[in-house]
């Protein structure tokens, strides 16, 4: 039952057309593409911000060099990354935003959350740990738990790693290049958080 639901949750989603039909800001640019992995074997969540360009063309989530960063975080290779037993992907937004003025990803559409997130949630109990990348999956994932910038959040993992939160959340920076500045300036986050979380990875992953 609970498989069924879960599959036909999946089919809605990669079926949406909100953003397009229903647009609650301004229209999708392009074609909408939504990415998702869902899975009701996998114990550990990823819950990204939404697909880049690369992503949006290939349709395979974290297809970029974030992806290659993310996984050495992780320390597990590409068929581990993308086996639904191991990992769930669900970013905040599942179709590429499009671009700013700038050529930056616009952040995800405020369309998905709403209609998506707790569905999906709730479509997989099983999830033991959510890792929770960039404000806004943060900003969901943690409400009022989360501090006032995304320095002071993942700073603030400790904590917010031991709250009674079901699943447990840790919250982690995005690993795209364009960050590589925040990680020389804040050498903590890989002497000490990732140690954790890659000790956390393989033990759900040992254990499944």
């Amino acid at each position: 039952m609970q498989n069924d639901r879960l599959e036909t949750l999946l089919t809605r989603i990669r079926a949406c057309r909100i953003c397009v039909e229903e647009p609650a800001v301004r229209p999708l640019p392009h074609e909408p593409r939504p990415v998702v992995v869902g899975s009701r074997s996998a114990r550990i969540l990823i819950a990204g911000q939404a697909p880049g360009t690369r992503v949006h063309a290939s349709g395979l989530p974290f297809d970029d060099r974030s992806g290659d960063r993310l996984r050495d975080w992780l320390d597990v290779d590409r068929p581990t990354f993308y086996d639904p037993s191991c990992f769930a992907i669900a970013p905040m937004g599942f179709c590429f935003p499009g671009l700013d003025a700038k050529g930056g990803d616009l952040p995800p559409r405020r369309e998905c959350a709403p209609a998506w997130r707790a569905q999906l949630m709730e479509a997989m109990p099983q999830i033991e740990l959510v890792l929770v990348i960039g404000q806004y999956a943060q900003a969901w994932h943690l409400g009022g738990e989360r501090s006032r910038t995304l320095t002071e959040t993942v700073r603030d993992w400790r904590r917010l790693l031991a709250l009674d939160l079901e699943p447990r959340v840790l919250p982690l920076p995005h690993p795209s290049w364009r960050n590589t500045g925040w990680l020389k300036r804040n050498l903590w986050f890989e002497r000490d958080l990732l140690p954790v979380l890659r000790e956390e990875i393989h033990r759900l992953l040992s254990d499944k």
